[in-house]
């Protein structure tokens, strides 16, 4: 039997966080808001504390971390949506149950993942599928058509391609990757050009019908991921070099090309030419982190209403602003925490599928937040994706949970055969 102590330890001090936060939300302006916020803390410390001791019967050897660390971030995320407009907050912890509840069965049904492997054309196809529903069905949001309305909420499934593209590349460079040893040392080399078809052939689908959906963030992951995982596999950084000329190639097409691109460059060069109009998200963003200074304005004391859509992409700078320099930074040390926990489950996994699964859903999910954190600080264009766990979306939040589990299958104590 697997003791889990430590695990309930942090979750206990993560649900004294969120805790806080709602009492302070409750204190500040009474009313069923604050008391739904502090309901919340409670409904995510519980499924998570249920998850543990379920876990703990099973006698599973999961990571101790990675529970604590995303209730720490979707607790966050939680608690701010509640802040900013509670009608969010209320369907965002409806999604945080919904995003347990596929934790759970992603631990149960996906335990022996590397069955898994053997579907990886099926998840290649799947993929393709899911991403060409929007084309021709989906509504534009955002800029972005991508995606689905189903009466009662609407549906991204690019967020839940991001998984099928991680489980489909580990399949299938496990299966064509060549092994050879050479002075003592091992490398790896991916074959010829023909093994290579299927494998650009859904890079180059995925990335065309993103631009045709307008969601070129979501492509930029796409990217990033199926280089990260190549470059795991074979260990060569021409592959890399390759790939960034293909990237620069692409994103001198895009900006001739599509219209949408060029007004996202333009207002990343200089969004003071269009403050009333298209610039006028980003520099609201700038002002409130800047007007948060280190220690923050406190929760509930910003104006973090001037940023539009800030529940979503740009929920990062109302944290900047009402916690402080210090409350930004230590949302990314949590976020830091949660990549080196994945890293780390890579790391110490013997066989190569597993290794490069638990890779490629850290490198996901590290690009992610990198890109979002990136934008909002106009470091990088703004691409109008969510930051993971955080931001408001009931996709990108089930999607992440689904991730998590995925983690925590792999980095059960017994290797897989």
């Amino acid at each position: 039997m697997h003791g889990r102590g430590k695990e309930r330890k942090l979750l206990l001090i993560t649900f004294l966080y969120t805790l806080t936060g709602g009492a302070a939300l409750y204190l500040r302006a009474p009313g069923p808001g604050g008391l739904w916020a502090v309901a919340a803390a409670t409904v995510i410390f519980c499924g998570f504390m249920l998850l543990s001791v379920v876990w703990q019967r099973r006698g599973t050897g999961y990571d101790l971390y990675i529970t604590p660390l995303i209730s720490f971030l979707t607790g966050t995320g939680v608690i701010f949506l509640f802040r900013l407009n509670p009608a969010y907050g209320y369907r965002q912890l409806a999604w945080a149950i919904i995003g347990m509840a596929a934790l759970y069965m992603t631990t149960t049904l996906l335990s022996s993942y590397h069955s898994l492997a053997d579907y990886k054309y099926l998840f290649a196809l799947a993929g393709i599928v899911a991403l060409l529903l929007p084309i021709f069905f989906g509504i534009e949001l955002g800029g972005a058509k991508s995606w689905l309305d189903l009466g009662l909420f609407h549906f991204q499934p690019s967020e839940f391609v991001k998984l099928l593209l991680v489980f489909f590349l580990a399949g299938y460079l496990v299966e064509n990757r060549v092994l050879w040893r050479a002075a003592g040392g091992k490398e790896y080399s991916l074959p010829g050009l023909q093994e290579w078809g299927p494998l650009l052939g859904m890079w180059l689908t995925a990335l065309l019908l993103l631009v045709f959906q307008k969601d070129l963030g979501t492509a930029l992951i796409y990217f990033g991921t199926f280089l990260a995982m190549v470059y795991m596999a074979t260990a060569r950084l021409r592959y890399i070099i390759s790939g960034a000329v293909l990237f620069l190639a692409g994103a001198a097409a895009a900006y001739l090309s599509v219209g949408h691109v060029r007004t996202r460059v333009a207002i990343w060069m200089n969004p003071w030419a269009t403050a009333e109009g298209s610039g006028y998200q980003i520099i609201q963003s700038l002002y409130a982190i800047d007007a948060g200074g280190i220690f923050g304005s406190g929760l509930g004391a910003g104006f973090p209403e001037f940023i539009p859509a800030v529940h979503t992409d740009f929920i990062f700078a109302a944290i900047c602003e009402e916690t402080g320099l210090l409350g930004g930074i230590g949302i990314l040390v949590v976020f830091m925490l949660l990549v080196y926990r994945g890293f780390k489950i890579a790391l110490i996994k013997r066989d190569e599928y597993s290794v490069l699964m638990a890779a490629g859903f850290t490198a996901l999910l590290g690009l992610q937040v990198f890109i979002i954190i990136a934008g909002v600080t106009k470091l990088l264009p703004m691409t109008g994706i969510t930051l993971p766990f955080i931001s408001y979306g009931g996709s990108s939040l089930v999607a992440n949970f689904i991730l998590a589990g995925m983690l925590l299958n792999i980095s059960c104590e017994v290797d897989g055969a």
